[in-house]
């Protein structure tokens, strides 16, 4: 049986079709909007650390905290983005100074996500997402020792 040019184009433009059809657009990941901006801890920049933003039942996005409190989250990969929607935030800023002593460079609270108090409503793309920490009055950053385990 012999083929009229017409219906191998067609035939090509079909399976082109199914071919785009089986892999998809998206990656098959939830939806993600780029979210960046900065934390502050008593008006200034908390200069090390790392953000992460929990929604529910969904996967957390991540961003290191960079000198100038600046952080872009992730959730799949490196600065990816972050699902819309609401999020309880927590932020942990922890420098392991020694075997027995840790630095908090922002208080403990903010590191679970039961007691930091912070959340995020994301409804788009944001380069301004600003989390707002506080020493309360006491001084900070705080230095204590680790009590392993053994002790």
């Amino acid at each position: 049986m012999e083929t009229t040019p017409g219906f191998a184009r067609r035939g090509w433009i079909l399976s082109g079709l199914l071919m785009i059809a089986l892999v998809g657009c998206g990656d098959g990941r939830p939806k993600r909007v780029a979210v960046s901006g900065q934390v502050l801890i008593d008006g200034q920049p908390l200069t090390c650390g790392d953000t992460r933003l929990i929604p529910n039942g969904m996967r957390p996005a991540t961003g290191k905290i960079g000198p100038d409190g600046r952080f872009v989250l992730g959730t799949y990969n490196r600065e990816d983005g972050c699902v819309p929607g609401s999020h309880k935030v927590i932020v942990v800023a922890l420098e392991i100074l020694d075997g027995s002593f840790h630095k908090w460079h922002a208080p403990k609270k903010y590191a679970r996500p039961t007691t930091s108090g912070l959340t995020a409503e994301i409804i788009g793309p944001t380069d301004s997402l600003t989390i707002e920490l506080t020493w309360d009055g006491q001084p900070g950053p705080l230095v204590e020792r680790f009590v392993g385990e053994d002790e």
